[in-house]
């Protein structure tokens, strides 16, 4: 009989879910499944595959309330984010399917003569995927759906803080995949760091994809060294959002508010710092207090709030140190208030500057910093002065200057006159810096969960020196 660990509802601090806590030989077992199940499924066509990842796509999209509720226990989710999430995470696994046959290489022209050279791209066995639970869908099912349009199998090691909602994931994508083809791992908090190194450690893990804090990931990293094993990381951010002196304040401060409070600032994307030029900051800081006045936070389950519950209250604690420590160093607080346990309302803390926490640390909660710059040139300067180099925004009516200054940010992801928060399944996502390295999405992702092989066939008798 497997023992159980509990996952308490952050609203309420009920038992939310309950789910195996693995043991080192479980975590082995799962591997060994999804190496066994390798051979036969690398070889299957991409056609066959194609099929079994869109039925799979279905049989995801049939589970909307069960994830709705599982979300919204586990996490503190609301109705709508659980929704988006299941509505994307769909979409990846159907682009995931498209690109089974956009698998190719390329014949290399050869200098000897009669040799034909192929570069060829080949699965490369068992995939770890480590998922987070901040967009839990998207993000669980982002770790294994290019790997498996690849040909590999998959290990999903699931979040401590949302094991049902991941393991509902795995039971959708397995209704449709053949046995073993892909197997989950859960866990209690208390054993993550073992069960996690022992899934590195196999030998039949070939790569590790991680998405989570910069922290965590370089310990992934280190330990995927050790065995020369690939890695793609996908971690922290701390987006800037640029508000240049000609922009659309009004649509500044809509992208804005929507990138810094969606799912409470709880994602990976989220603006953590908007960076307004001095020649119109009163007059954005003045809109964005109306706009962000406007959305309260409320109890998730009643669904008549755009914001709802952060993750715990540790994420309460954290956010409120940064405030404070920005207060008491002049900063000047615009919007906010006390939280109500887990549900804390959307913060907007004005004149924030380098020398504050709140400028470099990341939040991960629902508050952001408002920057003042001023000029362009100083505004760039501002948005690169961080570890982080996840997603960034630029707003302004110059379509032009907007790139030049995306040009300039360091980030693997900038949009103009868009919002940090955005994402695609086609599109090649992932940061630089302390944001980590590597690429999920689209022809991005085949290069990450493939092995690039040379290949030569000889039509010619051989000449040789000796």
């Amino acid at each position: 009989m497997a023992v159980m660990f509990e996952r308490r509802n952050p609203v309420t601090g009920e038992v939310a879910t309950t789910a195996p806590t693995a043991t080192i030989a479980d975590a082995n077992a799962a591997v060994d499944a999804a190496a066994a199940a390798f051979p036969a499924w690398s070889v299957l066509g991409p056609n066959a595959r194609r099929a079994a990842l869109s039925k799979a796509a279905d049989a995801l999209a049939a589970r909307g309330e069960a994830f709705v509720e599982a979300m919204m226990g586990e996490i503190g989710a609301t109705e709508g984010w659980a929704r988006f999430n299941l509505m994307l995470a769909v979409g990846m696994v159907r682009e995931a399917a498209a690109l089974t046959t956009q698998i190719g290489g390329e014949v290399i022209p050869s200098d000897k003569p009669g040799c034909i050279a192929m570069a060829l791209r080949e699965p490369v066995g068992v995939l770890l995927g480590i998922a987070p639970w901040n967009a839990p869908i998207i993000l669980g099912v982002r770790a294994i759906a290019v790997p498996l349009a690849c040909g590999n199998t998959v290990v999903l090691k699931a979040s401590e803080q949302c094991p049902r909602t991941h393991a509902l994931i795995v039971e959708a994508v397995a209704e449709a995949l053949p046995e073993g083809v892909v197997q989950i791992v859960t866990n209690a908090p208390a054993n993550a760091g073992e069960i996690v190194g022992a899934l590195i450690d196999h030998p039949a893990v070939r790569r590790i994809n991680f998405t989570g804090s910069t922290a965590v990931g370089r310990i992934i990293a280190k330990r995927a060294a050790e065995h020369l094993k690939p890695v793609l990381l996908e971690l922290g951010g701390k987006a800037p959002l640029i508000v240049l002196d000609d922009a659309d304040l009004d649509e500044a401060v809509k992208a804005a508010a929507f990138g810094a409070f969606m799912n409470q600032g709880q994602i990976c994307m989220s603006t953590e710092r908007i960076i307004v030029v001095d020649a119109i900051a009163d007059a954005f800081v003045e809109k964005f207090a109306a706009k962000v006045g406007s959305m309260p936070v409320g109890d998730p389950r009643e669904g008549k709030a755009p914001l709802g519950a952060v993750v715990d209250r540790k994420t309460v604690d954290h956010v409120r140190a940064l405030i404070d420590d920005a207060l008491s160093a002049g900063a000047v607080q615009v919007n906010g208030g006390e939280a109500n346990g887990v549900l804390m309302p959307a913060h907007v803390i004005d004149r924030v500057t380098p020398a504050m926490k709140l400028f470099r640390d990341e939040s991960f909660g629902p508050v952001v910093g408002v920057v003042r710059a001023r000029d362009e040139a100083h505004a760039i300067e501002l948005a690169n002065d961080t570890e982080y180099g996840l997603s960034a925004a630029v707003f302004t009516r110059d379509t032009a200057r907007g790139l030049r200054v995306a040009r300039k940010i360091k980030s693997g992801i900038c949009h103009v006159n868009g919002p940090t928060v955005h994402d695609e399944a086609q599109m090649p996502f992932g940061g630089v810096k302390a944001s980590g390295y590597g690429r999920f999405g689209g022809r991005a992702g085949i290069d990450a969960f493939t092995e690039l092989r040379w290949v030569t066939i000889e039509t010619q008798p051989g000449h040789f020196p000796i």
